[in-house]
This record gives C-alpha cells, structure tokens and sequence, in this order.
C-alpha cells in the first residue's frame, strides 16, 4: 500500500508540473503600424510605402506589421475608386487592441512632426493613457532631432540619403527639393533642412515648399544670385503623388517647373518619390528600432540640466 501511495504521489507530482509548465504565459503579440499620409498613385505606393513596409517586415519578423494612412480623403477615394481597404491609425491601433496585441510601435513615414503627425500622436496618446496595450512607442519622422544633447542628427543623416540621388553638377547646374510644407511651426524643418545643407557642404543644392518657406520666388531669387541656369526639380516626399506630378512638374502655367522656365531657366524633373531610395527607407528601418529599444524617448530632460524649481 506504501509503495502503490508513493506511485500515485509522483505521478501526481509529475501530472502538476507538466500542468504548470504548460501553463507558463507566451510572449505578448507584437505590432509595427507603419503610418504614412498615403497616396492615390498605385505606381508609386508600390515602389515607395510598400518598399520600406516589406524592409521593416523583414528586419523585424518577431513583428507583425500593418499599414495605415492619415489622410481621410485617400482613404475614401481609395475604396470608392479601387475597391482598397485602407485603416486610419485610430481604426489599425484599435484592431490590435481587439486582437490581443500587447506590444505596439508606430513609425511615422512623414517627413517632419507636422500638422499629420500631431494627428497622429493624439490617437497615441489617448491609447496610451487608457493602457490599451502593454507598451506603445512611437519612431520619429524624417526630421525630427538636429545633434544636441546626445541626439542624433537626423538632418545630417537624410542629407547623405539625398546625396545618393543627386547627380554630378557643374558651378551653373542646381537641384531643387520640393517639400510641402504648411502653416505648422514644424515646418520650419525645410528651412532647417536648407542651412544643414550649407554645413553640410553641399553645393548647388537647394530647398523650397508648395506651401511654405522656403517659397518659389525664394528660390528663383537663390538661383539667380547662384548664376545657376540649369535646375533639376526633385520630389522632397515619400511618395511621387499630385504634388510632384502637377504642383512640380505639371506642364500647366502654374507648376513650379513652368515657372522656372518662364525665369529663364533650363529645368528637368525627377519624378521619384524619397520612399524609393534605399537609403531613405533604412532611416525609416532605423527609427524603427530606435522605438523599440526606447532610445531618445521625447520626455527625458538634458542630463546637465538643472531640475524645474517649485514655485512656492
């Protein structure tokens, strides 16, 4: 009776174990959004956001990984016109809530932290606050940090992507990036953008907006005191859309390119999205994984800096 008691307590013994062992937590699900303003040109949306969405599928394979668009309007015109289902970041954040995510990045494709990107970190932050997943990070834009303080300098960075595409100029040659800009004071990136440029020792190469600063009449003005007769047009955007087709390259009286032209200048044009340069998207791979390790987290303090005095 000993022995048949003490067979039956090891096999008990044994059946508890193997229970408890099976019964250890998996590891959280784990997601990258890949966030960008989105585009109607399948041509291009091929060649750029679908481009840099496979690189970050394929150095990060642990991650499962979803798009998403910030513009409401291709969004709609996408689904009313090509039958093509694109999320918001709202509706892609709250499919993985609803799926057992626990682990969530989100990689902004934008070039600066504008009007689309502070739309973006609303959505973030409501999600954060309610503790929707486990973890949320967020990567940084194109430009975002300039070198201080232990940053990376993320203009430096994008002007030696830039260089890659630009030809060989002679002193009456140029070229001309094409940003949007806007109204946001995150614009001034492209202002920015330009005096790095300058630091940078980069000749003949310049910086203007459709809609903000630096302007087109700055520009011309640029090229004029430059003795530059021969400017080449590039797209200073993810993706070769209604802006680089039409605002830049459009044959209509408008384009900036009839506009050099009708200055006195000789002008071509480099309908090419930045998504399709390789060295752009492993910036994007890059601040992917900044995110994950947390490294530059937008709420830490200057190491020397003095602690905030309380005012009593």
């Amino acid at each position: 009776m000993i022995i048949v008691c003490l067979v039956v307590v090891c096999i008990g013994v044994t059946w508890i174990n193997t229970k408890i062992y099976a019964a250890e937590p998996e590891t959280g699900k784990k997601a990258i959004v890949v966030v960008s303003f989105g585009t109607t040109y399948a041509d291009t949306r091929k060649v750029t956001t679908e481009v840099v969405e496979a690189k970050i599928r394929a150095e990060f394979p642990e991650y499962e990984v979803r798009r998403a668009f910030t513009s409401r309007i291709i969004i709609k015109k996408l689904a009313e016109r090509d039958g093509i289902k694109v999320d918001t970041e709202q509706q892609a954040l709250e499919k993985l809530k609803a799926e057992g995510y626990t682990e969530v990045v989100i990689q902004p494709l934008h070039m600066e932290p504008g009007d689309e990107y502070e739309k973006l970190m609303r959505v973030v932050d409501s999600y954060d606050k309610s503790k929707a997943f486990t973890k949320i990070s967020v990567g940084r834009p194109m430009f975002y940090y300039t070198g201080q303080e232990g940053k990376p300098d993320d203009y430096l960075t994008a002007i030696k992507a830039l260089q890659t595409q630009i030809p060989k100029l002679d002193k009456h040659e140029a070229v001309a990036f094409m940003g949007h800009g806007g109204v946001n004071p995150a614009n001034t990136a492209y202002a920015a953008l330009q005096l790095k440029m300058v630091d940078a020792g980069l000749k003949n190469v310049f910086v203007f907006t459709v809609e903000g600063y630096p302007t087109i009449e700055s520009l011309k003005e640029t090229l004029k005191q430059n003795k530059i007769k021969k400017v080449i047009l590039m797209p200073l955007m993810l993706v070769a859309g209604d802006h680089a087709n039409e605002d830049m390259a459009g044959d209509n009286k408008e384009s900036f390119k009839s506009q050099l032209i009708q200055a006195g200048f000789s002008v071509e044009t480099y309908i090419h999205g930045l998504g399709e340069n390789s060295a752009i998207q492993d910036i994007y791979v890059q601040h992917v994984k900044d995110a994950i390790e947390g490294k530059y987290l937008k709420t830490e303090r200057g190491k020397n800096r003095p602690a905030i005095p309380t005012i009593e």
